[in-house]
């Protein structure tokens, strides 16, 4: 691997999608080297992530939050003053990459555990977001028709009741976007959401130093 793995990741995520290249500035990443001092910092004490090392935190988790960025983007572009909701968030995964990275956009990190939320508070601090907030919330008890895009990583599988809830925070055309890795798997998990979900895609990703087969499934609420 590269010795400046993080920037190497960018530069590789920039030749492979030109739009996801236009959100990187001077100051990405830095920013995200930041956010992953911050992880490093209270990792230990709030379990944050499962990453050995900053190597891994960096392909496993940083990269691969950004890896939809280009999409994402192609998405919301036709909606001004977008919306932006990081389901069941976590250590801020994959919203605060891609805040860093949409500054153009509103984020909220919805996390039911209040210490994570503490660490999202001070990481959003640390890193001087206005244009993210975090919300100590259940996702089924947080305020419905919010966003024009959810997004969630590392969530529960897809199943009916999980998007029942989901859906009901997206505005009217809203969509999800879940990060998920193989596809035979993603098939099995939408076979047993078939009745709620009407079109819905899982599009192939790349995740620079990771080999490992990544997709992000986009499912639009149905009407």
């Amino acid at each position: 691997m590269p010795e400046n793995l993080l920037e190497a990741g960018l530069e590789a995520l920039s030749r492979s999608d030109a739009d996801a290249g236009a959100c990187f500035s001077g100051e990405t990443a830095g920013l995200l080297s930041r956010y992953i001092e911050e992880i490093e910092l209270f990792n230990p004490a709030y379990g944050l992530v499962g990453a050995k090392n900053r190597p891994e935190l960096i392909v496993k988790h940083i990269l691969d939050s950004l890896a939809p960025l280009g999409i994402i983007r192609r998405l919301l572009k036709s909606r001004s003053e977008a919306a932006v909701g990081d389901a069941g968030s976590g250590a801020g995964l994959p919203g605060i990459p891609l805040a860093i990275a949409l500054p153009e956009y509103a984020f909220t990190l919805i996390e039911r555990m209040e210490r994570r939320v503490r660490f999202l508070n001070s990481a959003l601090a640390a890193l001087g977001l206005p244009n993210a907030s975090a919300e100590a919330v259940e996702i089924e008890r947080a305020g419905s028709e919010r966003f024009d895009c959810l997004t969630f990583r590392a969530l529960k599988p897809l199943d009916s009741a999980l998007l029942t809830a989901l859906f009901r925070l997206l505005k009217p055309e809203g969509f999800l976007a879940a990060y998920k890795g193989r596809k035979e798997a993603i098939n099995a998990e939408m076979k047993n959401a078939e009745s709620l979900t009407g079109f819905w895609e899982a599009v192939p990703l790349r995740v620079p130093f990771l080999e490992e087969p990544r997709h992000l499934v986009i499912i639009r609420k149905p009407a």
